[in-house]
């Protein structure tokens, strides 16, 4: 059983950044897929960034430029640097696991999950 455990979120004014981290445990074998999802108050969980074990990223728009995944395989751990944040990031950030080979920002292919971050950005 895969255990998730994020850490890093905080307070921060707009323009700040932040540095979230997610460390698994509990694995046989890395997970190939890992990914950050994030829910505001009143909407649907975001797919934010995804990373499979070789490295290759993904993006939503909204993020691209700003924010950046990436994971150490030896640590076990993902990392999502977040620049320029705005006060539309404030949200719940959720880190995401599967083992399939489809590595995509997409809610429905991740059965392990972590219990999340807060992350708020004031203006």
């Amino acid at each position: 059983q895969v255990r998730l455990v994020e850490s890093g979120g905080g307070s921060v004014q707009a323009g700040g950044s932040l540095r979230l981290s997610c460390a698994a445990s509990g694995y046989t074998y890395l997970p190939y897929c890992m990914a950050w999802f994030r829910q505001a108050p009143g909407k649907e969980r975001e797919g934010v960034a995804s990373i499979a074990i070789n490295g290759l990223t993904a993006y939503i728009d909204s993020t691209k430029g700003r924010f950046t995944i990436s994971r150490d395989n030896a640590k076990s751990t993902m990392y999502l640097q977040m620049n320029n944040l705005t006060p539309d990031d404030t949200a719940m950030y959720y880190c995401a696991a599967h083992y399939s080979s489809a590595c995509a920002v997409q809610a429905h292919l991740f059965n392990y999950w972590g219990q999340g971050t807060q992350v708020t950005v004031s203006s």
